[in-house]
């Protein structure tokens, strides 16, 4: 179960504050190394949210929820191992927690297509079939 101290959590929260700030200050280095994992791929990442967003162009997102976006479509695109149930939970109370009254919906709605961009939806079907049962043994 994951707390307020997980510190897979508290890697996230450092993530998008240092993706935050660099929307500010483009030249400044970031200091977090998943931080800059997602910059480095910004590029790419940004053409995802744009295609699953398109009312929305990456300019007129706000800030933190851009932040938000970009660190769940890098966890869907390359930390397979991470469910991507919790990647789109972590990012919609990260989003509650640091952004505005509908980054939480907004986030969750640009999410729920990215799944299908990044193909994880499949995941999430293969999340919730049942397991074969275990055989007794008699």
């Amino acid at each position: 179960m994951k707390t307020a101290h997980d510190p897979r959590h508290l890697r996230r929260i450092k993530a998008v504050k240092a993706l935050f700030a660099n929307t500010f200050h483009p030249n400044q280095e970031i200091t977090s190394k998943l931080g800059a994992k997602v910059f480095s791929d910004q590029e790419n990442i940004d053409q995802i949210i744009t295609k699953c967003a398109p009312e929305w162009p990456l300019s007129q997102i706000n800030r933190l929820d851009l932040s938000v976006l970009r660190l769940a479509v890098y966890e869907m695109l390359y930390k397979k191992n991470t469910p991507p149930k919790v990647i789109i939970d972590e990012a919609i109370e990260i989003g509650k927690h640091y952004g505005s009254q509908s980054s939480g919906s907004f986030i969750n709605g640009v999410l729920a297509s990215a799944l299908k961009a990044t193909k994880r939806d499949k995941d999430i079907i293969d999340e919730e079939k049942p397991s074969e049962p275990i055989p007794s043994k008699s």
